[in-house]
């Protein structure tokens, strides 16, 4: 496992976190996008408090890293990659808990396939080698939401949930597959392990939920902030899939560390 120090230097090199390549233009539309409570932007999440365009930006300044000046409306913007590493090593703490408990019942899900469903494989091996049962509820169940009229469905890879749109996994944010998964299922989840609408939707229900967000996706941050899910990771969700492989060793290394 890298060391701090090393890892800090890989997330910065491979831009999973430092100067990220989202735009700042395009944090802000979408900062501002949640303030308004757009549906995609809220990842199924409804919130207690009313979130300001600056409050969104002050929260993701403080939990992400983002550029707190308000008046930097263009070019770069940035993860903090001590922010990255800090929350990694709480899911991971977060997810040895879940699988000390006695026979635990745990549910993986992406909406970021091109690029997180790495992660989401190596900690759902991992699970079910520490004894958890892998939830696979709703295999096969049909959707038609905003991928422009086509009709996707719930497709397992391992266990990890995803939506598969005539034979390719697709990005999401849509929070209505986990809506249909945990309405299938008899007895709720002890942990979620997921992304964007996915985890937007498990915390809604009051799923203990842990997950990964970009920059210019706030909502699971808000939703963090306000209780509703454990831990958030931010990170770039869509570098090449191999940049990821030093977070996941140390993810599953501090997990396998605590059991």
């Amino acid at each position: 496992m890298l060391t701090r120090d090393d890892l800090r230097e890989h997330l910065i090199r491979t831009r999973i976190a430092g100067d990220v390549a989202t735009p700042r233009e395009n944090n802000l539309d979408h900062f501002s996008s949640l303030a308004n409570r757009d549906p995609w932007m809220m990842f199924g999440l409804t919130t207690s408090q009313n979130w300001s365009f600056r409050d969104v930006l002050d929260l993701m300044a403080k939990k992400c890293g983002v550029i707190a000046d308000p008046g930097h409306r263009y070019g770069q913007d940035t993860i903090d990659p001590d922010l990255t590493i800090d929350a990694t090593d709480a899911m991971a703490d977060r997810i040895a808990a879940a699988l000390s408990a006695d026979s635990p019942r745990i549910l993986f899900a992406t909406g970021h396939p091109t690029g997180l469903l790495v992660i989401h494989l190596a900690l759902a091996r991992l699970a079910s080698a520490r004894g958890a049962t892998l939830l696979t509820p709703a295999e096969g169940w049909v959707h038609r939401g905003h991928g422009f009229g086509r009709t996707r469905i719930i497709r397992y890879l391992e266990d990890v949930a995803m939506l598969d749109d005539k034979g390719g996994f697709v990005h999401t944010h849509d929070p209505a597959p986990m809506e249909a998964m945990l309405a299938a299922l008899d007895e709720r989840p002890d942990l979620v392990i997921a992304d964007h609408g996915w985890a937007g939707a498990a915390a809604e229900a009051g799923i203990p939920t842990v997950g990964f967000a970009d920059c210019n996706d706030p909502a699971l941050f808000v939703g963090e902030a306000e209780g509703k899910i454990d831990v958030v990771v931010p990170l770039d969700d869509n570098v090449l899939p191999r940049y990821y492989a030093p977070l996941t060793e140390r993810l599953v290394t501090r997990v396998s560390r605590a059991l």
